[in-house]
């Protein structure tokens, strides 16, 4: 299938799903006029794609995970390294949290000042 089936097929523009390719998370075929060529297996990995973006991971860290991932949502089979992987973003998500909840509570402190 070409881009703009793609796109129509999994909501994400033409411009995003290139840069997909780009980062290594989606493989495109060539046709002979020089065209993208998508497989059908191409919308469930846009899907898994976006998925692990909206769970705060970056490219870097979903083209490493991808391999392990299976259906739209996505759930993962452990392959080598995939737990060590997730408990570092949990771990850093973790800090990113109380990160904001410190600066929360200085701003807080700053609003009930007389």
């Amino acid at each position: 299938m070409l881009i703009g089936e793609l796109s129509r097929r999994t909501g994400v523009s033409p411009r995003l799903l290139r840069y997909y390719e780009e980062q290594g998370l989606l493989d495109a075929g060539r046709g002979p006029n020089g065209y993208r060529d998508y497989d059908e297996g191409s919308v469930l990995t846009v899907r898994q794609v976006r998925a692990l973006l909206n769970a705060g991971l970056s490219t870097e860290v979903i083209r490493s995970v991808l391999p392990c991932a299976r259906g739209e949502r996505p759930e993962f089979d452990m392959c080598v390294d995939l737990r060590a992987i997730l408990d570092r973003e949990l771990a850093a998500v973790d800090e990113r949290i109380d990160s904001l909840q410190r600066s929360r509570s200085a701003l807080a402190d700053y609003l009930a000042q007389p």
